[in-house]
């Protein structure tokens, strides 16, 4: 019997996929947040956790050819977004669901008097492409604090 999880497809079927966040790899967003990246569906999309210590604040970005579902799992803090004239601050807590859709510009902070990290499980459509020119830089609403 194969490990769970690891069970091979027959015919055009795609493999089934399981992951645990808490042993993901740990990489760092172009905007500065950690990333525990999960699973990709055959290039369709993909899942990944982001986590932001309290008091933190990503660099504003939008993305050149992806986008993006959020759900917050944990902690408080603050979404930005832009699509040209149109501007809108909303509060991040847990339960709360939110789309960056294509070029749109962005920016999240965690609340400064959170007990833990804000952490944002998010969809990625398509899977994130790893290019440096994928996220662009833009102004955003706050000043960054991440390295």
């Amino acid at each position: 019997m194969q490990p769970f999880g690891d069970e091979q497809p027959s015919g055009n079927a795609q493999p089934f996929g399981t992951a645990e966040a808490d042993e993901a790899p740990v990489v760092v967003a172009p905007d500065g947040a950690e990333v525990f990246p999960l699973l990709d569906v055959a290039g369709r999309g993909s899942l990944a956790v982001f986590e932001l210590a309290p008091g933190d604040v990503t660099r504003a970005v939008s993305h050149a050819t992806v986008e993006e579902l959020w759900f917050v799992t944990e902690g408080r803090g603050e979404l930005w977004r832009r699509q040209g004239d149109r501007e809108q601050t909303v509060p991040l807590a847990p339960g709360t669901a939110a789309s960056i859709p294509l070029g749109t510009a962005f920016q999240f902070r965690a609340a400064e008097d959170a007990e833990g990290p804000l952490r944002i499980a998010a969809v990625t459509m398509p899977p994130w492409p790893g290019t440096d020119s994928e996220a662009r830089p833009a102004k955003g609403r706050w000043e960054a604090t991440v390295r």
